[in-house]
């Protein structure tokens, strides 16, 4: 049986607005049912909290005014941002998978989630990177001659398979990141490196306007190569030999960072193996607009009717692709 994992359960902010409406990802009796058929304790009772709270939502994410200390655009579409944030915030804002909402002051769908590409809890700050875009993203652009920006955080589902990257320790692993999923890799880098993993990056050839990036990558003193990861909708043969030689040699963990069809390739190409089940994690690219799984954006329906909020949800990357409904 696949285990449920909701990213907000026992937080502050559980039970959230789902519970209200009967949709909790977790609780069965916060779904309607009369009995309690809890498949993932972890300590805390939601149900319980939602009595206790008199059955109502704890109180969400809060909207914060955040100053720009520093804004560089590193090339005229692509954005660097260092944002002043409270103590509180940087240190929920640490691990990988966190990102925030940038809010719009007039028109809130025009809010955008972005990842935490570093966190620096001394100076309790953060740095994102915005890939100017789309309409949402060239909306920003309004925000920066005020000198502040209004984020909602702390928001922590931005990588499937986070806890195969926190529980990795004394061990191998390999980051595979291409285009823009290449930014938040830092995090991932970072605590792999504290728990003394042996981290090879792979960067995409064809990103050279992510060079900069190549410093603060180096300074966590992990190998960083540059390939060609796909071509043509396929993995390279440059690519697949590299996947090869590391499964040979006893690779732990590859997390990628790039589209869906990265992660489905690479699973396809490393589960054709006989013999142990390498970790996975990937970064999610479901659409959020919300952030709390009520507006659906983050849905996706599989077989048998079931819906997953992704969101929210936590899943194994292979999970992603089981049973997927794509009409």
């Amino acid at each position: 049986m696949k285990i449920t994992k909701c990213i907000d359960s026992g937080s502050e902010y559980c039970p959230c607005n789902l519970a209200v409406c009967g949709e909790c990802i977790l609780c069965s009796q916060l779904k309607g049912e009369k009995f309690c058929d809890c498949c993932n304790w972890n300590g805390v009772c939601i149900y319980q909290e939602f009595i206790s709270n008199n059955s109502m939502p704890k109180e969400g994410r809060k909207i914060f005014k955040s100053k720009i200390l520093n804004k560089l655009f590193i090339e005229e579409n692509l954005l660097e941002l260092e944002l002043e944030i409270t103590h509180g915030l940087a240190n929920s804002l640490i691990n990988p998978g966190s990102f925030i909402f940038i809010i719009d002051e007039e028109k809130n769908f025009y809010n955008i989630p972005i990842s935490v590409m570093e966190t620096d809890k001394e100076k309790n700050t953060i740095k994102i990177l915005i890939e100017i875009k789309g309409i949402k993203t060239k909306r920003i652009l309004n925000c920066l001659d005020k000198g502040e920006i209004k984020i909602k955080a702390p928001y922590w589902n931005g990588i499937f398979g986070i806890d195969n990257i926190m529980s990795l320790k004394d061990s191998k692993a390999i980051i595979i990141a291409k285009s823009i999923g290449i930014a938040p890799i830092i995090p991932v880098i970072r605590k792999l490196k504290q728990n003394n993993n042996d981290v090879t990056v792979y960067v995409d050839i064809s990103n050279e306007k992510y060079d900069f990036l190549e410093e603060i990558i180096k300074k966590y003193d992990c190998n960083l190569n540059k390939t060609t990861i796909m071509n043509n909708g396929s993995l390279t043969e440059e690519m697949r030999y590299i996947l090869q030689d590391k499964i040979n040699n006893n690779m732990d963990l590859i997390y990628t960072a790039g589209a869906d069809i990265l992660t489905k390739l690479i699973i396809d190409f490393i589960d054709k193996e006989e013999g142990r089940k390498i970790k996975l994690a990937c970064c999610n690219n479901f659409k959020m607009c919300c952030g709390e799984g009520i507006c659906g954006a983050c849905t996706i329906r599989y077989k048998g009717g079931v819906v997953r909020r992704y969101c929210k949800e936590q899943v194994e990357p292979r999970e992603l692709f089981e049973g997927r409904r794509y009409i």
